[in-house]
Order: C-alpha cells, then structure tokens, then sequence
C-alpha cells in the first residue's frame, strides 16, 4: 500500500515508473476521506487542485526536472498562506480568508514537484499544546482517539502519524513542532532560526517562530528540510547560504559522538515512564559508543516563564492586525469604528488568543515594560550563553521531548498552566535559535516516547545526521499506530 511508505520510498518508486504522482495523490486522497473524520486532522481539502498539483508534478518528472520528492505530496499547516486555499489559523476571525499569494515553503515545495494535500488544524494561531483550541474542531491522536495529539502543529503530526499524509509542516514557536511529534510517534525537526524562510507564515511570535518538517523518519524530514530551507529576501531574518543539505546524511555512526545530558530536563516532573524510556535509549545509544555527560543549565527552569512573556508581547504586536478591516469577517454591531473593532476581535479571538494578547500588552506597557520584557530578555540571552558554553563540549544535548506521554482530550484543559509546562523541554531551543529534532524512542503504556536532541546554531546537517543514526539505533523508532 502506498500510503505505508516512507517519503523517500515513494519518491524512489515514482522516479521508477513503478507508480505515478496522480496515483500517490489519489491514494492519499482516498485514505482522507475515509479515516480524517475520526482524526479531525485537516480543515480544508481540495481534491481537485491537488490532483492538478499532481499532474503537474508528473509533467516535471517526464521531462527530468524532478526535484528529490518530486510527486510526494505534503499536508500543510493552516497558518501558512496557500494562494487560492483558504488559510485560517484555525481562527474565527480569519474564516474565509484566501491568500493571494503563496508561503515561500509553499512556493518551493510546488517547485520541487510536491502536491498540498490540504491545509491541517491547529491551536488557534499556533497558541497551545493540544491541539483542541482551535475554533472549528479537535484533532485526535492515531494512537488513541481519546488522546491529543499535542500542539500547535497536532493537525500535521497526526496526518503523517495516520498514514493521511507521507509528510507535514508545521510550525515551532516553542515546542509546536516537536512536542506533537513525540506524542504521535513521529520525527519533527526545527531548523535553526532564519535558516527557513517565515515569508507567508502568519506571525505568532517574530524572534521564536519557525517552519519545519514532520515525517515518518529523519530521512524524510532532512529531504523536505533540504527541499523548504535557503535565504529568502522577502524575510529580514533570513540567513545567508541557508539551504540544509541532506547528502552527507547517512555517512556518520555515533561512535565517539558526545552527548550532554542537562540535570534540569531529568527532573521529576518527567512522567517515569518517560524518563524510563529515554533513559534505556542512552544506555542503547551508549552501547553504540556514543558518550555522555551531565551538565547543568541553570537558566533552563526559567525558560517557560520567559517564552510566556516574551511570545505573548510579540503576538500582542502582531495579532493587532486583525481587526476585521483587513482580513476576515467584521462584526455588524458596535459604535463606530473603535466599536466594531473592539466586537470583530471580541468574536473573532478565542480564549487562548485573548488571555495571551492581554499577558503581552501588559508586559509591554509603560512601567512594566523593564520589570518583565527587558528582564525576560536578559534570561533568554543568559540561556544562550549558556547552551554555547555546553556545544563547547559535546555534539548535541539530549532529553525527553514532552515530560508525558499523549494525554486524554479535555485532561489539561481546565490547568493551563499544565499545558504550558509541556513545553518546558522544548522552549530552550527556542529561545536559543538552535535546531531540534524530536523521534520515538520507547512506549510508556502503549504510547509513544519522544527523544530530542538539539545541536548549535547552523549545525543542522550534523544534527540530522546524529538523529539518523540515533533512529537506526533505536529498535521502536519506526513502529507505527493500529490505523486500519
């Protein structure tokens, strides 16, 4: 069955003339519409612009100017601008949105030869961890429907999870990318900051977002990085010569790489059966003579309290854009044009939005601004000096992605402050600008364990290459969910 293979095996049999692109669309397709509204995975799909995606792609590789995954079609994440595709953010106030214009990854992978298969829900503008604040439905967790898939990129990593999609893209503010990863089994990677163009990603947090692939195996995620990433003039932050090459991939072991372990991603607020997991990998990783250290970083345990103000301050300033003047429907009642404003974003914002939009205003505000923003800052740059001072001596830092394992639907939703601590592993890479990536490395009670690793800043190529040798290393890594 196609659907069951790897992206890079599709692409294998497509450039064979073993299967076409329009059969592997067409088959994607099928798996949707049968399985997605038990998984509430996509929001929006488009069988016949995708089929036309298809064909085209079919025409490119005909005539030899087939990218890598050339006819491997991708699920997109809704906060990425899809020109003719309506691009939500999983929001009330950008329903029937459709962008003019397409997202610069959107814009490579159609390039490359790679169908979008559809546009997959999300926590409202990427605010959450569970994927169950968007405003127009939940998504469910392959491996349990009664479990989350995590957030904000839930929609991406159950869709690669279940088989709908052989590839996703999300997006990683502070953790959206790989903490939805572990918790469905797949491998999620956050490249490092600017090396991904955010050109057409609607603007959570400025300083900390981050596109990046979701895919079965880390092969999969370093082809789709290699076919998304390089500098982009249409993004201030976008890094010269940034393009993540995949070939060196699969020419390295782990013999004699070094990894640290920091004290504080060990603690106790781990589930045990968490630590348990990620604890036999290392001594299986140690086995292939990798070697590890401890290390401590103290900065780490302020890391959520200083994400959580300085990504609410930079979506206070980003999310005044939406008033209902620009984009999306406006409210008909209110006094005049304060008053309409004030009921669009009212209307619009779900709670989530709303609580963060407030946090970030205040922290903002005249006579607050030093005591939280200016501080949180000084934390953030404290943190980075101190994850450079660990890179001196090791290749990579490893620890659990998520703390749990995927958690019931409705669980956490009541304790915020608990979704938020879920991120507590992945906000350092974050703050840091360094890339991540999450895999499966165990089960705790028939759910999967996500391992992360982060490497320096512009280390992405050898962060891979570690990543794929880790996973070859790891018995469990490519098992997959009881999916019909």
């Amino acid at each position: 069955m196609i659907t069951r293979l790897s992206a890079a095996e599709i692409a294998r049999e497509i450039a064979a003339r073993k299967v076409s692109a329009v059969e592997v669309a067409q088959a994607c397709l099928g798996r949707i519409a049968s399985l997605d509204e038990g998984y509430g995975c996509f929001l929006k799909v488009d069988a016949d612009q995708t089929l036309a995606q298809a064909r085209a792609a079919q025409a490119k590789i005909d005539s030899g100017e087939a990218g890598p995954l050339a006819g491997v079609p991708v699920a997109v994440k809704d906060n990425l601008s899809t020109e003719g595709l309506e691009t939500t953010c999983a929001s009330k106030i950008l329903k029937g949105y459709v962008p003019p214009y397409d997202a610069t990854v959107v814009s490579r992978l159609k390039a490359g030869g790679m169908p979008i298969l559809g546009k997959t829900n999300l926590d409202e503008f990427a605010m959450g961890t569970s994927t169950e604040n968007s405003a127009f439905q939940v998504t469910r967790n392959p491996w349990d429907p009664t479990r989350s898939p995590g957030g904000s990129s839930g929609g991406s990593a159950a869709a690669v999870c279940a088989e709908m999609a052989p590839l996703g893209l999300g997006s990683d503010t502070g953790g959206s990318i790989r903490q939805p990863a572990a918790l469905c089994g797949v491998v999620g990677f956050k490249p490092t900051y600017g090396r991904c163009s955010r050109y057409g990603l609607v603007a959570f947090a400025s300083s900390l977002d981050q596109i990046g692939p979701l895919a079965r195996t880390v092969e999969d995620a370093a082809l789709l990085a290699e076919v998304v990433t390089g500098h982009d003039p249409r993004d201030s932050t976008s890094l010269p010569d940034s393009t993540i090459r995949s070939d060196g991939l699969k020419k390295s072991s782990l013999k004699g790489v070094r990894f640290a372990l920091p004290k504080e991603l060990f603690s106790d607020s781990n589930e045990p059966g968490v630590l348990e997991q990620v604890q036999a990998a290392i001594e299986t990783l140690r086995r292939e003579g990798a070697a590890f250290g401890e290390v401590s970083m103290p900065s780490i345990v302020y890391g959520v309290t200083t994400y959580y103000i300085i990504a609410p301050a930079e979506a206070s300033s980003n999310l005044a854009r939406f008033d209902g003047v620009r984009y999306g429907p406006r409210a008909e009642e209110g006094a005049e044009h304060v008053g309409v404003v004030e009921r669009t974003r009212a209307e619009g914002f779900g709670h989530e939005v709303k609580a963060r939009i407030m946090i970030g205003t205040y922290a903002l505000s005249a006579g607050y601004y030093d005591a939280y923003y200016l501080r949180a800052q000084q934390v953030r740059s404290r943190m980075r000096r101190e994850m450079d001072a660990v890179f001196q001596g090791c290749d990579a830092i490893l620890s659990p992605t998520s703390p749990v394992v995927a958690f019931k639907i409705g669980e956490l939703s009541k304790d915020p402050l608990a979704l938020k601590l879920l991120d507590y592993c992945t906000i350092p890479a974050n703050l840091g600008g360094n890339p991540g990536v999450s895999l499966n490395c165990g089960f705790s009670g028939g759910l999967p364990v996500g391992l992360q690793l982060v490497g320096p800043a512009m280390a992405d190529e050898r962060l891979l290459q570690i990543a794929y040798s880790v996973e070859q290393a790891l018995p469990e890594a490519h098992r997959r969910p009881p999916v019909p």
